[in-house]
């Protein structure tokens, strides 16, 4: 097993980087995933890795070789792509031992390798049928079952859920993290879906434009977003931001949003008092906005007024569209709210839970 490093990882094509100067160092054993939107260089820096791509500068190392230099069927590992990319006329069985024959493997060994990974992923009864033969959720795994009998140091994986319904999606994250554990192997994971990426890593990576705007936890970053653009993409819905302004008077400190002011905690004042008569981005979680009557115990209340644009029921709870002079929000409700389209309401927020950032959205400027 092994570990996996980006040092200063840039790849041009042309006028455009792709990836721009990418650090970061992937530990044995764990689960990292790559996120951002279309766009932002995630599956380039996973073909980097693979050899599929050549790096422009930097440097790209597992364990402590650096394989900048070394063909992709030489760097031990395995890529899982977007498409199954599976041969139609061979059956599962020759699917997934086709890469060992190439190597010369012994058949013993192939057939050992192949019928531990279908154990493992539950497709040993259709070793023998053809990819048409196969649902999309079957097909997935026989993909995946392919990189296991190579015994990579290393998995990559390309978006491999995108073809996959709903439903099909939650249960194969799931076995995809169960074989994380169960195979104790590097595992680096694409995905444009944040959802993916919090219930699966160990830890994320968020690209934008090719730069890496975070790595953390994926609580550490809910909890504590870098910037705007990550505050943004993690979390569904994703955060509420208010072009605002910290003010103070008659020793309380307010963020005045334009369409509403709300006062800042106390134990917060000191440390935004750098911040006074300046402006600001307010942010505040969905989850973080409630009905009065169904408030959490606990919160630090703070009232607004606001008209629901709409709603959208979940069954557990309700997403409410609400607008505020100009400022349109949502809030994640208690489904048991009153709260009506059309209607203008009081609600509240939990100051404890506020989020303040630089007004260029460069960094947080206290969480």
């Amino acid at each position: 097993m092994a570990s996996v490093t980006f040092s200063k990882v840039t790849k041009e094509f042309g006028d455009v980087v792709a990836v721009n100067n990418l650090d970061i160092k992937i530990e044995d054993k764990e689960f990292l995933v790559l996120v951002g939107p279309s766009g932002c260089g995630k599956t380039t820096a996973l073909r980097l890795l693979a050899g599929l791509e050549e790096i422009t500068r930097g440097d790209i190392l597992i364990g402590d070789r650096v394989v900048n230099d070394v063909s992709p069927k030489d760097r031990d590992i395995a890529m899982v792509f977007q498409s199954y990319a599976l041969y139609p006329h061979m059956s599962v069985y020759d699917n997934m031992a086709f890469g060992l024959k190439l190597r010369k493997t012994p058949k013993d060994e192939i057939k050992r390798r192949v019928r531990e990974a279908a154990e493992i992923l539950g497709i040993e009864t259709l070793l023998d049928r053809r990819p048409r033969q196969l649902s999309g959720g079957q097909r997935q795994r026989v993909a995946v079952g392919r990189a296991i009998v190579r015994e990579p140091e290393v998995f990559l994986f390309d978006e491999p859920l995108s073809n996959l319904d709903a439903k099909l999606r939650v249960q194969t994250r799931a076995e995809i993290s169960k074989l994380h554990t169960r195979l104790a192997t590097t595992f680096i994971y694409v995905t444009h879906d944040q959802v993916e990426a919090m219930t699966m890593a160990t830890r994320i990576a968020v690209l934008e434009e090719g730069i890496l705007q975070q790595l953390d936890t994926p609580q550490n970053l809910y909890d504590h977003p870098a910037n705007v653009f990550v505050a943004g993409f993690i979390g569904s819905p994703s955060m509420n931001t208010f072009e605002a302004k910290i003010l103070q008077s008659n020793g309380k400190m307010m963020v005045d949003a334009g369409s509403f002011v709300v006062e800042v905690p106390d134990d917060r004042k000191e440390t935004y008092a750098a911040y006074v008569n300046k402006p600001v981005i307010f942010g505040l979680r969905p989850e973080d906005i409630h009905d009065p009557s169904f408030a959490p115990p606990g919160i630090l209340p703070a009232p607004i007024e606001a008209r629901v644009d709409g709603t959208e029921l979940m069954g557990n709870e309700i997403f409410v569209h609400f607008v505020s002079g100009d400022q349109s929000f949502t809030g994640r409700i208690d489904p048991r709210t009153s709260f009506r389209t059309g209607n203008t309401i009081q609600a509240v927020i939990n100051m404890h839970n506020m989020h303040l950032f630089e007004i260029d959205g460069s960094h947080l400027a206290i969480r």
